[in-house]
């Protein structure tokens, strides 16, 4: 016991390096930066990177002046690229990527390096919490949704979130890193480097209590373009590429039949309202996405109340549709043989 006890003792704790990408994100950094520079010096994390993709603003001096190692991602590169490029020059034994516009939970560093402690752990990313700051519905409705989906997955992961995720240092620079030149654009680099780690062996862990704050806020176009063109073609893509739909988060079989509801919801109430049939069906389907939808539509009734709730079922619907809509899309572009955007 005593010698299980010392060598317990003497095994080396994993050191931490922050890499944190940012564009033009001083009012960003001025609340995601002093949580991680307060780790650093209490010895949670090593060092705090930020890695400026060439930033027009001051950026960079602000990032200096908050106690973070400033480092120039060497043109507008993208966050992958730029989380790249820090990687390699990182101290610590695992790279703890963090977007600009997150603040994490005093406690992440700690869930983390928990996380690592199973075998063959090479990932772990957390979860956005269910406060977001930003007021508007659609910023409120994309963050709660985010932390539904995330709170709910398997602990063992199908793949990796870069938002607020970590890897092995060994295990990204084996990998070759983001891959940057399938994603010229922010995408999915993320989502393709877990499959990447998983294929080569290694295990991926959501820890739904590695939580962090997302500031950003959201509004309808900026939404809509992220959703369809940046995540739903490209990850559909990439799925269809590799023989077929995961079974986890968004994409997962329920996600599917939810999605089938909706779709059935507005061509029911179509056909009721141009007279095929009576007003009786649409109503039926409508109790049915109700039930169907009754988790998610609980947390928006705690955290928001009850016209939130409503509002937030019933967009709930148009994403079920414009992402199948990006899915189908994707069919035909693989039927055809083409790339249609």
């Amino acid at each position: 016991m005593e010698g299980k006890e010392q060598s317990s003792e003497n095994k080396k704790p994993l050191s931490i390096s922050v890499i944190m990408p940012v564009y033009n994100g001083i009012e960003f950094i001025k609340q995601s930066l002093p949580p991680l520079v307060a780790m650093r010096e209490c010895g949670e994390v090593v060092e705090v990177i930020v890695v400026d993709d060439t930033s027009s603003d001051d950026t960079p001096d602000v990032a200096r002046r908050l106690g973070a190692d400033v480092m120039p991602s060497g043109g507008r590169l993208g966050p992958g690229a730029a989380r790249n490029v820090a990687a390699s020059e990182a101290k610590g034994d695992i790279l703890w990527f963090i977007d600009a516009d997150v603040i994490v939970h005093e406690d992440a560093a700690r869930v983390m390096l928990a996380g690592f402690d199973e075998v063959g752990v090479v990932g772990v990313f957390g979860s956005y919490d269910d406060k977001p700051p930003a007021q508007n519905f659609l910023s409120q409705y994309k963050n709660l949704v985010h932390h539904y989906y995330h709170q709910r997955a398997r602990k063992e992961a199908s793949t990796f979130w870069s938002g607020c995720g970590a890897i092995r240092k060994d295990a990204f620079l084996s990998q070759g890193g983001f891959d940057v030149e399938m994603f010229k654009r922010p995408s999915i680099e993320d989502i393709e480097l877990g499959y990447r780690l998983i294929k080569a062996g290694g295990k991926l862990l959501l820890l739904t209590d590695m939580q962090c704050t997302h500031l950003k806020e959201w509004r309808f176009v900026n939404l809509i373009h992220t959703e369809v063109f940046c995540r739903a073609i490209p990850w559909a893509r990439l799925m269809l590429s590799r023989g077929g739909l995961d079974n986890d988060l968004n994409v997962g079989v329920s996600e599917r039949i939810k999605a089938f509801f909706a779709g059935l919801l507005v061509l029911t109430t179509l056909l009721a309202l141009g007279g095929v049939f009576s007003l009786l069906y649409p109503v039926l389907v409508a109790m049915l996405v109700v039930y169907a939808n009754r988790d998610i539509l609980q947390l928006f009734y705690r955290r928001k109340g009850f016209w939130f709730a409503l509002k937030g079922l019933l967009f709930h619907q148009v994403y079920y549709l414009y992402s199948a809509s990006a899915f189908v899309w994707v069919l035909i572009e693989t039927k055809l043989g083409i790339k249609i955007a």
